[in-house]
């Protein structure tokens, strides 16, 4: 399908190059960090309650981001940093035998807690950008305060990797990093599990996992910029469905995925190869 790929075919040569201005967002400051969340108490829901008050055999069998909430605010006394206050609400799937052979899948929140600082400039224009119903005439435009213009906090993970389960007496001795309650969490978070989160009893068993996430933190802020820019041109080649029946047909016309039976080349990372390195992010 390389064919539908730019430049579209004879009528690009000859479009003009021209140097045009845009509106992006420029990074300003950025950071990767490792976090290890270690014995991370889960909000379970009223079933998986019940199943480890009965079996202290379980495991995790998988683990997402629900969701995530990002919060960003000025360092006092240091001007143009910004602190980004993330948590991330985690939906973990656990298998847990219940006797006679037999195990029973249930689910879980976790709640982990990570604080990076950034430097993010400094900015003292307010933004004003019109809405979707600004060319109504008779329309009533919408009450807006005048704001500085705060940069944004940007963050890319990959979903957690599942270090290790524990299920705790009431009385145990436990690191846990968040004291969240199933009240803490959101509506949409806790609709995503099968079943209402329950907090614990006082005198009953909790479960704790410890969890690893590699995550990029960056912050940006809106720029304009002078580019060289060369004229959109409509392909050249059309666009051919698919016959619905003849399946066999199309499977034969796609690509062996060849890459998919190659073991990828091992390169050796660079950098700092000690355990706990860090890129200055505070966690």
């Amino acid at each position: 399908m390389g064919e539908n790929r730019f430049p579209c075919g004879p009528s690009s040569q000859s479009s003009q190059k021209e140097t045009v201005a845009i509106e992006t967002n420029r990074i300003l400051d950025s950071c990767r960090d490792r976090d290890c969340f270690e014995d991370v108490k889960v909000i379970l829901t009223d079933f998986g309650n019940e199943i480890i008050e009965r079996t202290t055999s379980v495991r995790a069998k998988d683990a997402c981001i629900a969701w995530t909430n990002i919060i960003i605010e000025p360092v006092r006394f240091n001007r143009g940093f910004y602190s980004v206050n993330i948590k991330f609400y985690v939906k973990i799937c656990f298998e847990a035998c219940v006797g006679n052979g037999r195990s029973q899948e249930f689910e879980g929140i976790a709640v982990l807690e990570k604080k990076v600082i950034l430097y993010g400039s400094e900015s003292n224009v307010s933004v004003f950008k019109s809405s979707a119903d600004s060319s109504d005439y008779c329309a009533v435009p919408e009450l807006c305060c005048a704001g500085k213009n705060v940069p944004m906090a940007v963050v890319e993970v990959v979903d957690p990797i599942i270090l290790s389960t524990k299920v705790r007496e009431h009385d145990d001795c436990c690191k846990c990093c968040c004291c969240c309650r199933c009240d803490d969490i959101p509506c949409g978070v806790a609709s995503t599990v099968s079943g209402t989160l329950c907090d614990t009893h006082d005198d009953g068993r909790y479960l704790t996992v410890s969890l690893g996430i590699f995550s990029v933190v960056r912050i940006v802020r809106p720029a304009q910029y002078l580019i060289s820019a060369t004229e959109y041109c409509v392909p050249d080649k059309e666009c051919i469905s698919a016959e619905d029946d003849d399946p066999c047909c199309v499977f034969r016309q796609m690509a062996f995925p060849t890459q998919e039976f190659c073991p990828p080349d091992f390169t050796p990372p660079k950098g700092d190869h000690r355990p706990g390195g860090k890129c200055g992010c505070q966690g």
